[in-house]
């Protein structure tokens, strides 16, 4: 299903730049279903639910369970533009990353139409990426390992903003 435009009081927008694994992707299509998501923009590298010749893949599929098919999805090549135009458009702009700016992601809150930008799994977002956002959020990490999967870490912050709205 293609991004349409849509009237809502509040958007809620999901981009996944630079994410490798199909998997991720349709565990965020289906997280992104549960929790109202509005439009997801697939930036960068990311996969997308159908490849170059329309067929549909099935990793994404497997893990997304129809989620594909509920949430309307576009492909955008260039992030930079995208967030852009949604800033433009009075969308709050939310970037999920470890950095030194972040703060922690009960205080990114928005009570208006809001963008959560996740990146790539390993080297997560990038600083031309992070300036274009109104705030960093990060979920606070209290054992060893330095982050969570990408689609367990969207799947935190998309719902603690949902259920603020």
């Amino acid at each position: 299903m293609k991004s349409e435009e849509r009237t809502m009081k509040q958007q809620r927008i999901a981009i996944l730049h630079n994410i490798r694994s199909l998997h991720n992707v349709g565990s965020m299509f289906r997280t992104a279903d549960a929790a109202g998501v509005t439009n997801i923009y697939l930036t960068g590298y990311t996969p997308s639910p159908v490849d170059a010749f329309g067929n549909v893949r099935p990793e994404i599929a497997k893990t997304a369970l129809g989620a594909e098919n509920t949430v309307p999805w576009e492909q955008k090549k260039d992030i930079g533009a995208l967030l852009s135009s949604l800033h433009k458009q009075g969308i709050y702009i939310i970037g999920l990353e470890q950095h030194a700016r972040a703060v922690d992601y009960r205080r990114a809150k928005s009570k208006k139409s809001f963008a959560l930008v996740v990146g790539n799994e390993v080297r997560g977002l990038s600083e031309a990426v992070l300036q274009k956002c109104d705030v960093i959020a990060e979920i606070p990490m209290h054992g060893k390992k330095e982050s969570l999967n990408v689609s367990v870490a969207f799947g935190i912050v998309l719902f603690s903003l949902r259920d603020d709205t």
